[in-house]
């Protein structure tokens, strides 16, 4: 018996630099729209959008003004993308910029289920300073919620953000709480990360038996002018292995169908939740540098 998931990733270029936080938000929220249509109508199942999705990766300089592009979650934006979940049956990943109160912001992913329904959100744990133009501790407070797992109608899915991917305790807490599938919205650049991009997140998804969705943004764009967005997102099976992968330059659906009877076949072979010993790995949450 096979259990097969359609799964999905917009991955695209900014839609626009100029005018105001409102105006470049909202077109590039109009520009998703006729992809996120085209997913539902090609019978996709669970569709994860990129890092922050309706704007440009602002990080890379910090100035005030990219808070106004925060929202409550639920929210807005939220709210109108139930709406395309509930007509599609389609569970939608949204990751976007959350306010609770004036002056504490998250990067934040929010989880709406096929029905339209909303089921919680996960906060960016690992918030990055590093050179050349990561400046998110100047945006983000660090995640509070933990590792949820959402339990959506096609499968159990974990959510972890862009920088998280390079902590493997991620991946590993959420496949231990019962996650089948990971998803990774991501912003990243040529030149730092691009090795790890196709490295990392295969090594995770074998060590833990899980399958994992990596999504990145294309193109070049305003405020970080100094690097390319190289796209290639994909999904990885728990083998390791590449199901699908995008383009290093073009907006685009990227989809693959993931047979969820391989998650159970895989760890029937290897064993490794069976063989960890947790008790001998305290020293690892003891010891700071």
């Amino acid at each position: 018996m096979s259990r097969i998931v359609k799964c999905a990733h917009i991955q695209m270029s900014n839609a626009r630099s100029d005018g105001t936080v409102a105006q470049i938000k909202e077109a590039m929220i109009e520009k998703h729209i006729p992809m996120v249509k085209e997913a539902g109508e090609k019978g996709v199942n669970i569709l994860c959008l990129q890092e922050i999705f309706y704007g440009p990766y602002f990080c890379c300089e910090q100035d005030i003004k990219w808070y106004e592009s925060a929202e409550k979650v639920p929210g807005p934006t939220t709210k109108r993308f139930s709406e395309y979940a509930k007509k599609y049956n389609m569970v939608i990943i949204l990751p976007v910029y959350e306010v609770t109160i004036a002056g504490v912001y998250y990067n934040t992913a929010a989880v709406i289920d096929a029905n339209g329904e909303y089921l919680g959100k996960f906060r960016k744990i690992q918030i990055p300073h590093t050179w050349p133009g990561f400046w998110e501790k100047f945006y983000f407070k660090p995640g509070n919620l933990g590792f949820p797992v959402f339990e959506t109608q096609y499968a159990k899915i974990g959510l972890f953000i862009c920088y998280d991917r390079h902590f493997p305790e991620c991946a590993r807490i959420l496949a231990l709480n019962g996650a089948e599938i990971l998803f990774n919205p991501s912003a990243t650049t040529t030149g730092k990360s691009q090795h790890l991009w196709e490295l990392e997140q295969p090594a995770q998804a074998v060590a833990n038996g899980v399958f994992i969705g990596a999504n990145n943004r294309v193109g070049l764009e305003k405020p970080w002018e100094f690097g390319e967005f190289y796209g290639t997102s994909y999904f990885v099976n728990p083998k390791g292995e590449f199901l699908v992968k995008g383009s290093c330059d073009k907006d685009e659906i990227v989809v693959a169908d993931l047979d969820l009877e391989m998650i159970r076949e895989v760890r029937d072979g290897w064993q490794f939740f069976r063989d960890r010993r947790p008790e001998m790995y305290e020293d690892i949450c003891k010891h700071l540098p």
